[in-house]
């Protein structure tokens, strides 16, 4: 992968890759168990079917997830996260901590998400 940054600050090549709307969402619902894109679209934040197409492409072509074909005919895909994209996840938690902190109407993630390493 080559990829070209605004930057070398880490802050911004990190929100170059995953600062949209919907890559983190996307990597919340993998670590919880949905592989499929009708898996996604079922979340409740409704992501449009498009963008999934374009943030799943994107989280593949940037190394955070990886598909592989589950249904021949017709072409089906799953996707899951590799390490490098694991390795995004106490992001994810530490942003869900801040969160829960700092605005009192968000939902408490599962013990079993804010656990796993």
């Amino acid at each position: 992968m080559n990829q070209k940054f605004r930057s070398s600050c880490p802050i911004t090549t990190t929100l170059d890759i995953v600062g949209d709307k919907w890559t983190l969402v996307i990597l919340r619902d993998m670590v919880n168990g949905k592989s499929k894109f009708i898996e996604f679209l079922d979340s409740p934040e409704q992501i449009t079917t498009n963008i999934l197409t374009d943030r799943l492409s994107k989280m593949v072509s940037s190394g955070l997830a990886k598909k592989s074909i589950y249904n021949p005919r017709p072409k089906r895909y799953q996707y899951e996260l590799t390490p490098k994209g694991h390795d995004l996840l106490p992001v994810v938690q530490e942003m869900c901590k801040w969160a829960n902190k700092h605005l009192p109407d968000t939902w408490v993630p599962p013990a079993s998400f804010m656990n796993k390493r």
